[in-house]
């Protein structure tokens, strides 16, 4: 197969595969990892969820991963064109792919602008619990300002978001490994050690565990959400998929397992509670830095890297949007960043508004944790089945492989099988969760 089965290079690319690497693994290493994953080990029984998830990313989320970078990469065009190129009805599924991320990303947004938040109030010295941080406007005042700085980095375009990624992925490994170091001296070390590597008998017979360990996998790797297909449609030639994806994915389960054991020894230091939820680390963590004696530096460190871990997942998300509206609706980028930066705006303020004074509901819990809950676990899950499904059903096993740019079938075939019985497994799944 010759170069002329891809479309020409038209589009930006990537300098190189090593930063597509970093580009990729900064759009993942984000909140689904940082924020995301400690609280879903607390809430789902430590070691056996960590297990679980191990399992579901190694056997599943990765092989899955390199089809959506390979199909971008086929393709060269957003998330919409991808879908359309290799089916008439892949058109519809690009969009619903489009509309989750859009979802995803405007609670995205809030999330971090929490971490903008503790970011300033821990250069002033004063971090406050998270009852107190939301207890008035300031949720709705740093989504609005995230949002407008995410804005202004977009407006220059793929080259922005590869130096900003590059100098944060050493930065962010460096703090992460620092704070990691501190909380080996706590004396909650060994309670933090056994939980994470520990489970009750029986645990991995139950099925809710795998169907959030698969969520999580999936969200974690970006699976399902366009950010794969997008970041992959500007990918340069001479790249190894296979590679730079493992790569990537070793840097997110390296980053998601440092997480927990950088967290969970503070946690059980000061008597916290693991499952405490998606408030973990803006509810525990102010409070187990007040009571150090390098707790004001430790917060710095901990709530900068947050958010610029948070902020280059934004970025992703709405680089996933911004392909789409300006290709499919033939806008300069400018254009594009500007309406996707104006819908970000009204579709993120219920979410902002539900953890203010207003107290947003939906379905009786905060209009964001309805939205992260629905949206962040079953609709990823979901969109990451039909998508592998409609690329190995659809897609010549001879393109894959060539646009995966390994010198072997073997990873070719693997993803195929996966890919193909994976919605069978996703049948035979429901039915075990039905009658467990």
């Amino acid at each position: 197969m010759t170069a002329a089965h891809l479309e020409p290079e038209t589009r930006a690319q990537w300098s190189s595969e090593p930063a597509f690497v970093f580009s990729m693994a900064a759009a993942a290493v984000g909140l689904g990892n940082l924020w995301r994953f400690p609280y879903m080990v607390g809430e789902n029984g430590g070691g056996a969820f960590i297990l679980a998830y191990l399992i579901a990313l190694a056997v599943v989320a990765m092989p899955v991963m390199m089809l959506e970078v390979a199909a971008g990469r086929l393709r060269q065009g957003s998330v919409v064109t991808t879908y359309r190129g290799i089916t008439r009805f892949g058109v519809f599924y690009g969009w619903f792919v489009v509309v989750l991320t859009i979802v995803i990303t405007s609670y995205y947004l809030v999330i971090t602008g929490w971490t903008l938040g503790y970011a300033v109030d821990a250069v002033r010295m004063n971090v406050a619990e998270f009852d107190d941080f939301t207890a008035g406007y300031n949720s709705v005042w740093y989504f609005l300002a995230v949002t407008v700085l995410a804005v202004l980095v977009l407006l220059r375009g793929v080259r922005a978001i590869e130096a900003f990624s590059k100098a944060l992925m050493p930065l962010l490994a460096l703090l992460i490994a620092g704070l990691v170091g501190v909380a080996m001296t706590m004396d909650g070390w060994s309670d933090a050690r056994d939980f994470m590597l520990s489970w009750e008998t029986g645990a991995l017979a139950n099925p809710t565990l795998w169907f959030f360990a698969f969520g999580q996998a999936f969200y974690t790797l970006a699976v399902g959400q366009g950010y794969l297909v997008t970041y992959g449609s500007y990918i340069p030639r001479k790249t190894n998929v296979p590679r730079a994806t493992l790569i990537v994915a070793g840097a997110e389960t390296t980053i998601a397992l440092l997480a927990g054991w950088m967290i969970f020894p503070f946690v059980f230091t000061y008597g916290m509670d693991p499952g405490a939820g998606s408030e973990l680390a803006f509810s525990t963590l102010p409070q187990v830095f007040e009571e150090m004696a390098i707790g004001a530096w430790l917060a710095i460190a901990f709530f900068g890297m947050f958010f610029a871990a948070a902020f280059s997942s934004c970025l992703a998300g709405l680089k996933v949007i911004i392909a789409a509206f300006a290709e499919q609706w033939k806008l300069s980028n400018p254009r594009a960043v500007a309406a996707t930066g104006g819908l970000m705006l009204l579709l993120g303020l219920p979410s902002a508004l539900s953890f203010s004074p207003v107290q947003l509901t939906l379905g009786g819990m905060p209009f964001l944790d309805f939205m992260d809950q629905f949206a962040g676990t079953n609709v990823v899950v979901a969109s990451g089945v039909i998508g592998a499904g409609l690329l190995c059903w659809v897609l010549p096993l001879p393109q894959v492989t060539y646009a995966l740019g390994a010198k072997s079938r073997w990873w070719a075939w693997r993803i195929f099988v996966v890919g193909r019985t994976m919605p069978f497994a996703v049948a035979a799944f429901a039915i075990w969760r039905l009658l467990a």
